[in-house]
């Protein structure tokens, strides 16, 4: 497979993917962007949404609340606060992240991001169906 680059996602809770990757559609803090091979050095921040890995096997999907990215020409490393496969979401599991958030909102420093979260999450519920 020509282009590929090494893709690791991991979460708190357990390590989601490590996969040989053709490209990694990421939800970056500042607009969405695609990973390939080649890739400028990047770090960047999540926002809540879908996150997209292409390999040979196919294209697999992660719903994350947040977490950081770092790209680089060989690779992309994913850690996210939260990242569920999209096959195991459903309206309980959306409704919980989006309660983890809310009491987020309530407490955060910085209210314009943690207001934005929150309507990241609403939104992808939505997108999502449930």
């Amino acid at each position: 497979m020509a282009g590929t680059l090494q893709f690791d996602l991991v979460s708190p809770e357990r390590r989601l993917a490590s996969v040989v990757a053709s490209e990694v559609q990421i939800p970056g803090a500042d607009g969405d962007l695609t990973a390939m091979e080649g890739h400028a050095p990047t770090i960047t921040t999540l926002r809540p949404g879908v996150l997209k890995v292409v390999s040979s096997e196919g294209s697999k999907s992660f719903v994350v609340t947040g977490g950081f990215a770092e790209i680089s020409a060989t690779s992309v490393s994913v850690l996210a606060e939260r990242a569920v496969p999209i096959e195991e979401l459903n309206a309980a599991l959306m409704d919980q992240l989006i309660a983890d958030a809310s009491e987020a909102t309530a407490v955060a420093v910085d209210k314009d991001a943690a207001d934005k979260a929150l309507a990241d999450l609403v939104a992808m519920r939505a997108a999502a169906g449930f």
